[in-house]
């Protein structure tokens, strides 16, 4: 008896130490072109490109909302911000929702974070505290630990601006340009180039460690940044699009790509499955419209290990203006498939407000030096006005169109398109209680709980 027990614990303990240790990089507001994996020629990252040269890089990765609170608190639960709870920014989830803590503690791994949080309640999301090297010196369980940066968010302070040229680097055409954008731009690209560091700083603690081969290391840019089109507060590719590395030796192919629709609630599923559970199994402790309490997400082990290159048929987005800046309820909603983008904006006839559009530091630096431009350019004020003032509808043609600069809701030829696409979103809604207008209506007034670590 005694010598079965010994051969259980040995096989227990044998089984623990083959689990990998994860260990993620969560950027602050990085729009998911702005490095050298996903083709920027503006800012350099080495270590970025690195990880990419040692795993995959997803090249349709999407958040579903373009805020800092709902879209951590996406990753860190499997589920899309309206069902939790957590869609407004600086909002919380529901009483009750479980998240990665309780999922891979339950599977015999520590859980830290170091950095930036927002996220509530603490039940929900009870991180042990501590850095990648104490946790790296943990003991023999497996780790997952997460570095949340606040590089790129605002205000953009870190780094070496000089480094950067504004008269040569490449203003995205989603951008206006202006030598004020131009100038910001180098500001925010000096805080990537800050943040690469960060993850060569991470590269070189797993190596020195002796662990990178049993270590799963992920980044992901988390949203678009906040300059006006550069996708935070917003459905578009710019906001929702994020870059996402992983590397996993033995498992992942070094140098691979893959073009799957993924979206942020399904890395959490996928982490479960790598760390021995099944996540079909799961209680997130939040039902769905449906009485459904599993995962909004799936696992994407089998694209990791190359047996597919397809996915979800559809992504989807979610934003309000609740929690930003008070004022007329703005709603917009989207879904996408591999080559169309469908957008629903529920109170068009409302001006978009943000951060950016009215008071403090963001409109004086961002919008009024555009708001000095359009007066001498028709062709700028005509984009400014359509950062405040959109249709109902926009679709657009992803594949002729990436920068969703031509909206084709109105194209005749597009029709069964644009219906399909609606459809899809009317479904995705349901499924998640979203009653657009009405579901905001009912959320409690803004009550900033947060305040930011730059």
């Amino acid at each position: 008896m005694k010598s079965i027990a010994l051969l259980v614990l040995f096989v227990g303990i044998l089984a623990a130490a083959e689990k990998p240790n994860i260990v993620f990089l969560l950027a602050d507001d990085m729009t998911w072109s702005d490095c050298a994996p996903n083709g920027s020629k503006n800012v350099p990252t080495p270590n970025m490109q690195k990880l990419a040269e040692e795993g995959m890089r997803f090249d349709n990765m999407f958040t579903s909302t373009a805020m800092c609170a709902p879209a951590r608190q996406m990753l860190y639960t499997g589920l899309f911000p309206v069902r939790s709870g957590a869609f407004p920014n600086h909002s919380k989830v529901r009483t009750g929702v479980k998240s990665i803590v309780h999922h891979l503690s339950a599977l015999g791994y520590s859980v830290s974070l170091e950095g930036k949080h927002h996220f509530g309640p603490r039940a929900s999301f009870p991180f042990e505290k501590r850095t990648l090297q104490q946790a790296i010196g943990n003991g023999d369980r497996p780790f997952c630990h997460i570095v949340a940066s606040d590089d790129p968010h605002t205000p953009w302070t870190t780094g070496d601006a000089s480094a950067f040229d504004l008269e040569k680097i490449v203003v995205p055409p989603y951008l206006i340009d202006t030598p004020a954008t131009r100038r910001l731009l180098c500001n925010y690209y000096a805080e990537i180039a800050n943040l690469d560091e960060t993850l060569g700083t991470i590269m070189r603690q797993i190596d020195a460690a002796g662990i990178a081969n049993n270590t799963v290391l992920m980044f992901n840019s988390e949203q678009g940044m906040t300059l006006p089109f550069g996708g935070k507060w917003s459905c578009y590719e710019s906001g929702l699009k994020t870059a996402f590395l992983i590397r996993w030796p033995g498992t992942v192919k070094p140098g691979s790509a893959t073009g799957a629709l993924a979206q942020s609630v399904d890395i959490l599923p996928t982490l479960v499955e790598i760390a021995g559970g099944d996540p079909a199994a799961i209680d997130t402790g939040c039902a769905d419209a449906d009485g459904f309490r599993g995962f909004d997400g799936r696992s994407l082990l089998a694209v990791l290990k190359g047996k597919s290159d397809s996915f979800r048929d559809h992504v989807f987005g979610v934003h309000t203006n609740l929690g930003i800046i008070n004022g007329p309820l703005y709603p917009i909603r989207s879904v996408r498939d591999v080559r169309y983008k469908y957008i629903r904006n529920l109170n068009h006839a409302n001006s978009l407000r943000n951060a950016c559009t009215k008071g403090g530091i963001y409109y004086v630096e961002m919008f009024v030096p555009l708001m000095a431009a359009a007066k001498k350019s028709p062709e700028i004020q005509t984009r400014l006005d359509f950062y405040q003032h959109r249709p109902a509808e926009e679709l657009y043609d992803l594949e002729k169109d990436p920068y969703e600069l031509h909206n084709l809701a109105a194209s005749p030829e597009l029709r069964e398109i644009k219906v399909r696409l609606s459809g899809e979103l009317d479904k995705w809604m349901r499924q998640q209680g979203d009653r657009g207008i009405d579901t905001e209506k009912n959320v409690e007034p803004w009550k900033p709980h947060h305040k930011q670590s730059k």
